[in-house]
């Protein structure tokens, strides 16, 4: 059983910066490609980016070039550092590890575990 616990969130303007992280605990999150997600009110829950543990990486388009998703198996935690923030960037964040090790998972369904969200809000 893996327990994720996301920080880092809040209120930034437009521009700006936010870095986002995930302290996985209950195993070694080195053997779990781990996700971030986001989720505005009335919509799905929506891919941001995927790291798994060998460093490959996949991002969403909306976010390519301006997120990068990093991982420390040292004090197990994954990072998702945003710039260039814009309002439609505002969403509930979430941090999800999935037991997929061989691809890149990109769909809500392919994560076991989910942390509780952060809230980022981008002011115009």
């Amino acid at each position: 059983q893996l327990r994720l616990v996301e920080s880092g969130g809040g209120l930034v303007q437009a521009g700006g910066s936010l870095r986002l992280s995930c302290v996985v605990s209950g195993r070694t999150f080195r053997t779990y490609t781990m996700g971030w997600f986001r989720q505005t009110p009335g919509k799905e829950r929506e891919f941001v980016a995927v790291r798994k543990w060998s460093g490959t990486t996949y991002y969403a388009d909306s976010v390519k070039g301006r997120f990068t998703i990093s991982g420390d198996s040292a004090v197990n935690t994954v990072s998702l550092q945003m710039s260039s923030l814009k309002p439609e960037d505002t969403a509930v964040y979430y941090c999800a590890a999935s037991r997929d090790g061989s691809g890149l998972p990109r769909q809500v369904d392919e994560y076991e575990y989910w942390g509780q969200g952060t809230q980022v809000t981008v002011s115009a």
